[in-house]
């Protein structure tokens, strides 16, 4: 349902949408009168119908079908860049190795409560900007803008090259998140699930830094440390 209506706030319309019957329907009946009136096509359906289509994930009695998310390309990226830094430092996040689609979601989610700029993802290993991403953003996928670069430890370095900071998290890194300086143009490196940045992204890294824990676990999930570290950065950045 969040999906659907962060569609609609941007100004798109989806081709057709299924309401489940019944409660959902009424339920969800201004949502459906501003789909109609943008064009979209309604096929109401029973509930299985749905369940069968969104292969068991939490519909809230409505799916919308539209045309595929597609990362914009290192080219957009560069040129966005230049724009950006005129206007205010920019905030990067990158996502190493990170596959798992839920994980990629709740990171677009929090990246765009935070403000960043754009995420960028490596060709090789990312996750896909498929229908589970886009739910789980909540909306996310579509306001963040996401690069897909071919090399990341080339990219990093033109980041470098460009006056960015490359901020990198590691377990074993001696510095805690809250020594670091992120007032300037940061990209902060998320690595993945269980093993971390490979160590060539690791190498690039101007600096690594790490959460401190003071429980029994040795890590947290990288949605929860991306959230954790991106809102880092928005409380060094608040004006004084």
């Amino acid at each position: 349902m969040h999906a659907v209506r962060a569609l609609i706030e941007r100004g798109e319309s989806p081709r057709e949408v299924w309401v489940q019957d019944g409660d959902a329907e009424r339920r969800l009946a201004d949502l459906i009168d501003t789909l109609r009136s943008r064009g979209a096509r309604i096929r109401h359906v029973p509930r299985d119908e749905l369940d069968r289509l969104s292969q068991g994930a939490s519909h809230q009695g409505v799916v919308a079908f539209v045309p595929p998310l597609v990362p914009e390309s290192e080219e957009v990226l560069w040129h966005q860049l230049k724009a950006w830094k005129r206007d205010t430092p920019p905030l990067l996040l990158i996502l190493d190795g990170v596959t798992d689609v839920h994980n990629v979601g709740a990171c677009l989610r929090s990246a765009d409560a935070a403000g960043v700029h754009g995420v960028i993802v490596p060709k090789d290993r990312a996750a896909p900007l498929n229908a589970t991403v886009r739910k789980v953003a909540c909306g996310a996928a579509e306001s963040v803008p996401v690069y897909q670069v071919t090399n990341l430890a080339r990219a990093l370095a033109k980041l470098k090259d460009m006056g960015v900071w490359i901020t990198g998290t590691a377990g074993e890194a001696e510095s805690s998140l809250f020594e670091a300086d992120f007032s300037g143009p940061t990209a902060l490196v998320m690595g993945a699930e269980g093993k971390g940045m490979r160590r060539l992204t690791r190498e690039a890294c101007d600096t690594l830094v790490k959460l401190p824990m003071a429980g029994q676990v040795s890590s947290l999930n990288v949605s929860v440390a991306t959230g954790i570290c991106l809102f880092e950065v928005v409380r060094q950045r608040l004006p004084q």
